[in-house]
């Protein structure tokens, strides 16, 4: 944990978020506008800026709070025992409302109106694995990215722009993203009626890589190198 107060923390983590989900939503708004319907370059405008934001905002707010600005990425800190309960659930409580204020904030930046429900359906086998494989893939970065002592703002910046790419979701990874993007109907919208299977998804995927990095750092201990 980092020597800041917890409620810098907190301010961090609410911060990171809504800029992460205004930079989502309001790029969305953005690239579909200028698209001319080309649903190409609206995803592609939608990629670059969200990966962009995410080397931003995780070097600036990563030394605070850790720069979650993900309930996936608490839960795992979690489990290895670098947060405690309490603070895990008021991360993941501050996460979830920075969220839906920043779809809002980008919704009155587009002067449109502030409360939407999506209607985007985003469902099905294909779209669940790949949340799965998304999350997975998150995860994993950041742990191995710490491991080596890497630039984890950059690793995780174009894991995120990849993953908008080659999967079949367009890499939502975050259940805080995920249930804020379901209360806009832009481009960027997820229906309220497949967030669970969403979430269920990023959450068995995130336990998954923890349970494969735990491997590979068994694996090391028990074969050191000569």
């Amino acid at each position: 944990m980092t020597p800041h107060s917890r409620s810098a923390r907190l301010l961090a983590e609410a911060a990171g978020t809504a800029f992460l989900l205004a930079t989502v939503v309001g790029s969305g708004i953005m690239g579909e506008t200028l698209a001319g319907g080309n649903v190409a370059i609206a995803l592609l405008a939608n990629t670059i800026a969200t990966g962009a934001i995410l080397v931003v905002l995780i070097a600036a707010f990563g030394p605070i709070s850790g720069a979650h600005f993900n309930p996936a990425v608490t839960l795992v800190f979690r489990l290895r025992g670098e947060i405690g309960t309490a603070e895990a659930l008021a991360y993941v409580g501050v996460q979830i409302v920075s969220g839906i204020v920043g779809v809002w904030v980008a919704h009155l930046m587009f002067e449109q109106g502030l409360a939407q429900v999506s209607v985007h359906v985003r469902s099905g086998p294909g779209q669940w694995l790949s949340e799965g494989v998304a999350t997975f893939g998150l995860i994993m970065t950041i742990l191995f990215g710490i491991r080596a002592k890497a630039n984890v703002a950059v690793m995780v910046g174009l894991y995120i722009t990849a993953a908008y790419w080659f999967t079949a979701s367009t890499s939502f990874a975050n259940p805080a993203v995920t249930i804020a993007r379901s209360l806009t109907a832009s481009f960027s919208g997820i229906s309220p009626a497949d967030v669970p299977g969403f979430i269920a998804a990023q959450l068995l995927g995130s336990v998954a890589a923890l349970g494969f990095f735990g491997l590979v750092a068994k694996g090391e201990r028990e074969n050191p190198p000569a």
